[in-house]
């Protein structure tokens, strides 16, 4: 009587411990071995089911295709939360990268970025830029500004001319950001004529030094204007 009973328990066992042997399989192979992140894998077809929070990657091999469960997607592809199952979506054909199905990021060689869009040219009122691949809005131009105060090395005084500047800024049209566009400026020669505090006019100065000349010229003069006495002839 034990015998048989023995043996219906054994039977029992086994039959528990198949499914548990089957879900270690799948878990355990598939994909080289890496199931990481997985919930159900296959060695046929690795990845099936991710976890929570991260993205199915299907990777396809002639008529084979492999799952795998990754963080973040792959470039060239962009990722998709579902109720059941976030998946990596293919970008378009000309996309380099994006962040949806209509919003690339980089484009392909032969492409330029423009509003999310890859286009083989860039429309009108933009400029290609070759080594970011994109295409961006042209610079407009605004008014003039005013002119600076007229200086001479750093100072508004103490000297007879200066420079004045004044500057043109530009701007893409619709945008804010202006640092790529070239900013205008233009200088022109201005009077100052206006002594430092403490200091005289440059023509003052000027006056003073050509003036002292004059004055010693004027005494050399009168010393030379006096009569001098004929030389004693000897007797």
């Amino acid at each position: 009587m034990r015998a048989p009973l023995c043996l219906l328990l054994l039977v029992a066992h086994a039959v528990d411990m198949l499914p548990q042997n089957r879900r270690k399989k799948q878990v355990g192979t598939g994909l080289g071995g890496n199931c990481t992140g997985c919930v159900i894998c296959s060695e046929e077809n690795g990845c099936s089911t991710c976890q929570q929070r991260l993205f199915l990657f299907i990777r396809r091999e002639g008529i084979r295709q492999y799952g795998k469960c990754v963080h973040d997607c792959p470039p060239g592809y962009f990722g998709v939360r579902g109720q059941e199952v976030n998946r990596c979506k293919k970008c378009g054909a000309t996309c380099e990268s994006c962040f949806s199905q209509d919003f690339c990021i980089q484009c392909k060689r032969r492409f330029y970025l423009y509003k999310g869009k890859c286009l083989p040219t860039c429309p009108p009122g933009t400029t290609a830029q070759q080594s970011a691949r994109e295409c961006q809005d042209e610079c407009e131009l605004g008014p003039w500004g005013s002119w600076s105060p007229c200086t001479h090395n750093g100072k508004t005084c103490g000297s007879a001319w200066g420079l004045e500047t004044r500057v043109r800024e530009a701007g893409r049209a619709g945008r804010e950001e202006t640092a790529a566009c070239q900013v205008l400026s233009e200088s022109r020669k201005c009077p100052i004529r206006r002594p430092c505090p403490g200091e005289g006019t440059p023509n003052q100065k000027k006056g003073r030094r050509e003036r002292r000349p004059r004055k010693d010229r004027k005494q050399d003069g009168r010393l030379d204007a006096r009569p001098r006495r004929p030389p004693v002839e000897p007797g």
